[in-house]
């Protein structure tokens, strides 16, 4: 019996998983807008009435898609976070890293990026504290850390964190419009830069010049 329920919960998963991978796809196809659960049910290859099982609406598909990105993203930011690398590499990475993963989770769909804003915003902008209290956490452990090591002058990890996101805010996909949104390669560089700016403000002097031969 136990191997039976196994099974099945390991089944429903994968729909799900098939679920937001179609919606995906389908974000970069048509745009939200013209998208339907009728197009989702046949790019992931299963009934209609199969997504109601999982989610009530397009809406909350597209949501929990948005979801899913972010729940990777901190997977990456724990990697890095708890990684080999010197404190503050490892501060820069997750920083750049935080912007980069974003831009490169919806880069395929950039030109319909403001179609979804448009529609979604308001539940997206509720989402956001929730998604940015949890990268603050990542962060805290490795401005704590740093802190101890006596490399960061940091008196509050926490408040110091939510100051770092806010930061980069500015910076990322759901923040800017198709026209701002820009090259890669720029919004990397704008992203490096203000990680430099940061870290020169949260190194203690000592510690500086080795940071910077570091990178």
């Amino acid at each position: 019996m136990g191997q039976k329920v196994m099974v099945s919960a390991i089944t429903r998963e994968e729909v799900r998983e098939a679920i937001l991978d179609a919606t995906d796809h389908l974000l970069a196809r048509y745009g939200y807008r013209k998208m339907t659960v009728d197009d989702i049910a046949q790019e992931a290859g299963i009934g209609k009435g199969t997504i109601y099982l999982h989610f009530a609406s397009k809406e909350e598909v597209t949501l929990s898609h948005v979801d899913r990105i972010v729940e990777r993203l901190k997977e990456r930011l724990w990697a890095i976070a708890r990684s080999d690398a010197d404190v503050a590499i490892r501060l820069r990475l997750m920083l750049v890293a935080r912007v980069l993963f974003r831009f490169d989770s919806v880069q395929q769909y950039t030109q319909s990026l403001n179609d979804l804003l448009a529609a979604l915003r308001p539940k997206l902008l509720a989402r956001r504290a929730r998604y940015f209290e949890d990268e603050a956490r990542v962060f805290a452990e490795v401005l704590n850390e740093g802190a101890r090591r006596k490399v960061f002058n940091v008196d509050d990890a926490l408040s110091t964190a939510f100051a770092l996101i806010h930061a980069t805010n500015s910076l990322l996909p759901y923040s800017l419009s198709t026209n701002e949104l820009g090259e890669r390669d720029e919004i990397k560089e704008k992203t490096e830069h203000i990680a430099d700016l940061i870290l020169t403000g949260l190194l203690r002097k000592q510690n500086a010049p080795a940071a910077r031969r570091r990178r």
